[in-house]
């Protein structure tokens, strides 16, 4: 499975991403969707899971200990995003084998495919300054904007307030947990495990509003 063979450190963030064989979607309804952000609950355990465990009842799933800690995830038709500490020697690497093989099993069989469902191994920065750390938290989360506006960054944003709207209304990402909503998938962050940035959801929201407002056209 597509695993990238480097040396990950233990206490160190890392911005991870892959997208589809030939920028191919990897979601093709909510079902993909749901599944893979389950698989972020359930893969990220030194326990094996079984196919039952993906059910109504996922995050009552004892893992035990997990492998990584995740701070933040978005997911595009084509592509997915996570902000991820590890936590334990080649955390990183087997939680990513995990998820990829797990969901590429759950995507070939429902869609009757074969070959590879990504573009190679997933790709990986290390994040080495708190700037680049905090930034990344909106990088991720604004990530669902291209699809209202997908020219957004080259050519500015051109309305605002819909953007803001339609990031609420987004389901496949981290925003609304740090909006604190309360929903089950909250269970997949250890937001404990990273710089507290934003002190209320306020804060959080000035912060998306600063980076719309920069690049407003």
């Amino acid at each position: 499975m597509s695993i990238r063979k480097v040396n990950f450190s233990i206490n160190e963030y890392y911005h991870l991403y892959n997208r589809g064989n030939s920028k191919q979607k990897i979601f093709l309804d909510q079902e993909d969707y749901n599944h893979f952000i389950k698989l972020f609950y359930l893969c990220n355990s030194v326990r094996s899971i079984i196919y039952r465990d993906i059910s109504k009842n996922t995050y009552d799933f004892d893992r035990e200990e997990t492998l990584v800690y995740i701070g933040v995830y978005c997911l595009m038709p084509n592509h997915f995003h996570l902000l991820i500490k590890e936590k334990m020697e080649n955390g990183i690497s087997k939680f990513m084998q995990k998820l990829l093989t797990a969901y590429s099993m759950y995507f070939s069989k429902k869609y009757k495919r074969t070959g590879g469902l990504f573009e190679g191994k997933f790709k990986s920065q290390h994040i080495s300054t708190d700037r680049y750390l905090k930034y990344i938290f909106s990088y991720i989360h604004l990530n669902p904007i291209k699809l209202i506006e997908p020219k957004w960054k080259e050519k500015g944003i051109r309305n605002i307030k819909g953007a803001l709207i339609y990031l609420k209304t987004y389901q496949h990402s981290s925003y609304l947990d740090y909006l604190n909503e309360d929903r089950l998938k909250l269970k997949i962050l250890d937001k404990k495990e990273f710089p507290k940035y934003f002190s209320s959801k306020n804060s959080f929201e000035r912060e998306i509003f600063a980076w719309l407002k920069y690049k407003e056209k």
